[in-house]
């Protein structure tokens, strides 16, 4: 698993109701079982930081003087730097034990003059884990250089300190462990670094579920694209929503909002005449471009491919309509357009599936369980595990991303899935699915690869529909979801 990957099952596990503390917990008593097997009662010395890592230092420090080791306990920083409640909680538990027990000996290090050899059998290196980026800063790069010239036993807590947890490159000095122990999954940059820094690799259950993996959850929000602080305008997203006709307008205006609230700089809606006064007047934030008069027709090709060249990603299908010659300009618009598309709505009537399977762009599909049957030409088991198998497959055989809508999402790109379930009932009221086809898009071009972007979508699009649940119960509207999207972002 990649750092973002393990930090948001992190935070998914405690939404599923399993308590960081209890993680910390169970991480803390691996890394002292790991010692239990190296040596019996011996000197232990544990250098431990601010952060999550250290927390499980102190964890460990708990188990171990349970057991009659003496152990010596080097915190790195200030108490008022520990962020972490788990963390905080962990060091008051350990300093209230050090009053008490003999074996327990406990320096606080706040300047590198303060980091001096011991002479201990083993080293817990407990300063930093997957947070750790860059050149190491002292007090910590000056403990790294003392570890290193140890001739303790050294375990590594999670990752260890120095080691870019992503890649297993080291920018300055790391510490040069002969055991580390990481939990759940093996980090990449584990697999991938010298083993001079890995040692002997041991990966430990801490009780994170699978579900907090397969299914998206408020750690997900890590996931997003941060603005530049010194962006301009267009530099977060461009999106081109082509949609409507002369019986609806709300649908395209809907997905391209909801773009907007997903945080893109500018949205736009290509249309039909007789709908674009309709789109304009819903909000003065979209920009409207006029195509023929009632309906997409061959004559508007070459408009929408010169709008498409200035979008990061298009969404089609919104309220377009199901005419025969609309259905060949979308075709020939997903064989040209050089841009990520999602195909939502009426697109899903009228492309073929044979232009998405030969295309060689990225495509998201946004279908519910009737549209998936009637563009797949593929009948979706009842039970969920056989639903989810079939979702696969066909994404596989397509080579397209499939956001399937249902009181469970099933999204997969044929070899990624994940599941959602965010959202209530309320939300079978029209123009939900715009909104989702806007996020969608709206994070493609923010950066995001389609298939994180599609499960992203459909996080924030439910979640965003249970908040407008709590204050209209399940009579909202499609822009009431709209209007809820930024307090989901925020959860970040």
């Amino acid at each position: 698993m990649d750092p973002m990957d393990i930090m948001v099952a992190d935070v998914n596990s405690e939404a599923l109701g399993i308590p960081r503390i209890v993680l910390m917990e169970n991480a803390g008593k691996c890394v002292a079982e790991q010692i239990f097997t190296i040596s019996k009662k011996c000197k232990v010395a544990i250098y431990a930081a601010k952060g999550g890592n250290g927390g499980d230092g102190f964890v460990a420090a708990r188990h171990l003087i349970q057991k009659g080791y003496n152990v010596e306990l080097y915190f790195i920083g200030t108490e008022s730097g520990i962020k972490s409640s788990e963390t905080r909680m962990n060091w008051k538990i350990i300093q209230n034990l050090g009053i008490y027990n003999s074996s327990l000996n406990i320096f606080k290090i706040h300047d590198s003059s303060q980091v001096e050899p011991t002479n201990a059998d083993i080293i817990i290196d407990a300063m930093m884990g997957t947070g750790v980026k860059g050149k190491l800063r002292e007090p910590i790069s000056t403990a790294v250089e003392v570890i290193n010239d140890s001739d303790a036993v050294v375990v590594a807590v999670d990752i260890p300190t120095g080691m870019d947890p992503l890649t297993g490159s080291v920018t300055d000095r790391a510490v040069m462990a002969n055991h580390t122990v990481t939990f759940h999954k093996p980090k990449t940059g584990l697999l991938n670094a010298d083993t001079k820094y890995v040692g002997n690799l041991t990966v430990c259950d801490i009780g994170i579920p699978m579900e907090a993996e397969l299914f998206t959850g408020p750690g997900d929000i890590l996931r997003l694209n941060r603005r530049e602080m010194n962006s301009h305008k267009g530099q977060n997203g461009r999106v081109l929503v082509l949609g409507g006709n002369g019986n609806y307008s709300g649908a395209p205006a809907l997905a391209a909002l909801a773009a907007l609230r997903s945080g893109v700089d500018i949205a736009m809606v290509a249309c039909p005449k007789s709908v674009s006064s309709s789109i304009r007047s819903y909000s003065p934030n979209l920009i409207v471009r006029d195509l023929s008069e009632d309906y997409v027709r061959f004559e508007d090709s070459s408009d929408i491919l010169e709008l498409s060249d200035s979008a990061d990603s298009v969404v089609i299908g919104c309220g377009i309509g199901i005419k025969d010659e609309t259905g060949l300009v979308l075709n020939e618009m997903v064989e040209k357009i050089q841009k990520p598309i999602v195909l939502d709505a009426d697109a899903l009537k009228i492309v073929d599936r044979n232009v998405v399977k030969d295309s060689d762009k990225k495509i998201v599909l946004t279908p519910h369980k009737a549209e998936f049957r009637a563009f797949f030409q593929v009948d979706l088991p009842e039970d969920l595990d056989d639903k989810i198998k079939t979702v696969e497959g066909t994404a596989a055989e397509l080579g397209c991303t499939i956001l399937l809508k249902g009181a469970v999402d099933i999204i997969s790109d044929g070899n990624r899935t994940k599941l959602n379930s965010s959202g209530n009932p309320g939300m079978s009221v029209g123009g939900t699915g715009d909104v989702l086809a806007g996020l969608v898009a709206g994070l493609i071009s923010k950066g995001h690869d389609v298939f994180e972007a599609a499960f992203l979508g459909s996080y924030i699009n439910g979640t965003a529909g249970d908040i407008a649940e709590k204050s209209y119960g399940y009579n909202f509207l499609a822009t009431d979801v709209i209007n809820e999207i930024p307090k989901v972002f925020k959860e970040k």
